[in-house]
């Protein structure tokens, strides 16, 4: 947006590698301070994430969000931020995608999502990188529940060779997403993404389809960054996430995202 007077009401923003520094595992001062600023002037600040509920809790403690709506789960699950319960969920069936990624992905394993308690797991991950209980079960056990989200992890991987197994596929009624820090795969329902999400809760917030904005710096976030009116990337972000916004800003360690919301809200 060029327009000097235009300022974003629906702001839309990514947590980690756009809010959170990774590195650090903090979200910084500043960052936290054009946050509020947004806030402060009639911003709508939806915090959207491919963490689940659990994992969202701690973000928005320490953005000090009291009220509003966070986008868990690549979409799939809508939050009240004040009363931390589910809106809406999104639910698919797991039986033919994890059918099809361990045929692709030999050594592969399952984490699928149970809303608000943790996740079941074919083989225990790492206790930092899944939020909440892990409870061991069979593939056929995971296949039995739909869920909001499942992660395939592929242990022993670079990222760079899950896209390279993964290029052009399509797997059976789902979407997905590659994360470009792990060798990992996000699945959701079939046409369900932060993207399509937000859209949904624009329309339910009245909001204009000119005055939004969006944040992000991983392949999950491709989908909102073309939503939004000013998509703005995260400089340590991959090629084609630059390719879908309107503008790259400074990395997340240099505060990126305190410079593109400072446009506006100062």
């Amino acid at each position: 947006m060029t327009d000097a007077a235009w300022k974003p009401r629906l702001i839309a923003l990514d947590v980690d590698g756009t809010l959170l520094d990774p590195e650090t595992g903090l979200i910084s001062a500043a960052v936290k301070a054009a946050v509020h600023r947004a806030i402060a002037d009639g911003g709508r600040v939806v915090v959207s994430t491919g963490r689940t509920v659990l994992g969202v809790a701690p973000v928005l403690d320490e953005l000090e969000l009291t009220s509003g709506f966070a986008l868990c789960s690549n979409g799939a699950v809508l939050l009240d931020v004040a009363s931390r319960e589910p809106v809406s969920v999104e639910t698919f069936e797991l039986a033919p995608v994890l059918a099809e990624l361990a045929d692709r992905l030999p050594g592969v394993i399952f984490a699928a999502e149970d809303l608000g308690v943790g996740n079941r797991v074919t083989a225990e991950f790492p206790p930092h990188q899944l939020e909440g209980a892990q409870q061991l079960a069979t593939v056929d056990e995971l296949a039995a529940v739909p869920v909001p989200r499942l992660i395939a992890s592929w242990p022993g991987h670079q990222p760079d060779e899950l896209v390279e197994h993964l290029s052009g596929v399509e797997l059976p009624s789902c979407t997905y997403t590659l994360d470009h820090y792990e060798p990992w795969v996000t699945v959701t329902p079939e046409g369900v993404s932060k993207g399509s999400a937000l859209e949904k809760l624009r329309t339910e917030l009245g909001v204009l389809s000119s005055d939004t904005f969006a944040a992000g710096d991983g392949d999950n976030d491709v989908e909102m960054l073309r939503w939004a009116a000013h998509g703005v990337a995260m400089g340590q972000g991959p090629a084609a996430v630059h390719a879908a916004a309107d503008e790259v800003t400074l990395p997340v360690a240099e505060d990126g995202l305190a410079k593109a919301l400072g446009r506006w809200f100062r």
